[in-house]
């Protein structure tokens, strides 16, 4: 690997699934009973290689959270002018409302 191709690398960005809210009043009054309608648990981690879906990701949760996984696949950060601690990262949350499931994703350290 040449210099060059070190700095155009994309870094693997660690997917954390760290909290899930049920609204159940929502649920009751709005949704349409369905089964399997979140197979994530709280803890479960993926790997985004090349910014790429990792595999067996929520489709869903996926579109949320996209833009920020490829920025920090670039090497980019700091996303709001200083929202997270750790520029390297972002708190996420899927679009379902019913029972939105908040990610942390942060960039891993490579060793080129």
């Amino acid at each position: 690997m040449n210099e060059n191709d070190k700095h155009d690398a994309l870094k693997p960005v660690r997917i954390t699934a760290m909290r899930q809210t049920v609204y159940h009043d929502l649920m009751e009054r709005y949704e349409n009973p369905i089964e399997h309608a979140c197979e994530l648990s709280v803890g479960q981690t993926f790997v985004s290689i090349d910014g790429k879906c990792p595999a067996g990701m929520c489709e869903s949760a996926w579109q949320s959270m996209q833009p920020f996984v490829e920025a920090l696949a670039r090497g980019e950060g700091d996303f709001y002018d200083g929202w997270m601690r750790n520029p390297h990262s972002a708190m996420i949350s899927c679009n379902d409302g019913f029972r939105p499931v908040s990610f942390y994703l942060e960039t891993l350290k490579t060793d080129h």
